[in-house]
């Protein structure tokens, strides 16, 4: 065999062997890899279909994926016996995504329905009040929306008699809509015009809507999302109130000419501005002048009668005909 075949194999063999230990290296790896990234997880129930509000859990509708140990989040499900024990239902309580964890937050309880009351948060109650299409906002208003309460009502005095004519004034501020009618997912489109709404109010803000209910009729006002916009001086609204005023059409806050003012809180006022402002509005408005425009004059009778003919015109005398 001559020498340049044998350092030809020889390389060769070489090149060979230094292939296979570098993919030895990388498969060795790459299992080690994998062993380390399966330490420390734990396999969760998420869903494996999107579910809607009040739709009952089945086992095809759940499956595992692993997650780390060390970043759970509270009132997972580790096992379908755990999530669904025999003979017993779970209802989903708001929309859930595909590969979402199911949570026990997020669920109702063994065998129980979808309920309002397993989303209310700590110290809070469900209120349920009246309204109509306009009180509503013409059916804009959504679950997990937030609104301002308006009552309008007569004032009654400390005998009881009512006193004056109708007023509006703001009742509750910021409170969140639970569900309108009986939507309380807010996945259908479009506007939907219902008779009632359910709030997620304090026990004393549900005291304050029973009887405003009572004393008034009640509407929403609805607010941005996500913007803390609480008035911290509300006024009374009455009749006398009735008219464009430029500075109560600006923005909260706004004086004219653009300038910011973060309005002062009743405590912040001294009591000789409480005073002046209390005898503002207890002041009657003027009524504006009524002013009289003078009526044209007359234009006397005429027996005169004008012809035109093309361009021309003559005025003839007709006698006293027409007196």
């Amino acid at each position: 065999m001559k020498r340049q075949t044998l350092i030809a194999v020889g390389v060769a063999v070489i090149l060979g062997l230094i292939a296979v230990f570098l993919a030895n290296s990388y498969l060795t790896g790459r299992e080690r890899q994998f062993a380390r990234s399966n330490v420390g997880t734990i396999r969760v129930a998420v869903a494996s279909v999107p579910l809607d509000y009040g739709a009952e859990l089945t086992a095809d509708k759940i499956k595992f994926v692993a997650y780390p140990s060390t970043s759970l989040p509270p009132g997972i499900y580790k096992s379908v016996a755990e999530l669904l024990p025999q003979g017993k239902r779970r209802v989903v309580l708001r929309p859930i995504q595909v590969n979402e964890p199911l949570l026990a937050s997020d669920l109702s309880g063994e065998g129980q329905n979808a309920s309002i009351a397993a989303l209310l948060p700590d110290g809070m109650r469900a209120a349920t009040v009246r309204i109509n299409d306009i009180s509503g906002v013409a059916g804009f208003v959504k679950p997990n929306d937030t609104v301002d309460v308006l009552i309008t009502r007569v004032p009654i005095g400390p005998d009881g008699a009512s006193q004056g004519n109708q007023v509006t004034d703001v009742l509750l501020q910021n409170v969140r809509v639970i569900a309108m009618g009986a939507d309380a997912s807010g996945q259908q489109a479009g506007a939907k015009v219902t008779r009632n709404a359910t709030l997620e109010v304090t026990p004393v803000d549900a005291q304050k809507l029973a009887l405003g209910e009572r004393l008034g009729s009640l509407s929403f006002v609805l607010r941005k999302p996500g913007e803390e916009q609480n008035i911290p001086k509300v006024e009374t609204v009455s009749l006398d109130d009735l008219r464009y005023s430029y500075f109560s059409s600006l923005p909260p806050g706004v004086q004219p000419g653009g300038a910011v003012v973060k309005p002062a809180s009743a405590e912040q006022m001294t009591e000789a501005e409480r005073k002046a402002r209390l005898a503002r509005l207890s002041q009657p408005r003027r009524a504006a002048p009524i002013v009289q425009r003078a009526s044209a004059p007359a234009r006397p009778s005429s027996n005169t009668v004008s012809v035109t003919r093309g361009t021309d015109t003559k005025d003839y005398e007709v006698g006293g005909y027409a007196q």
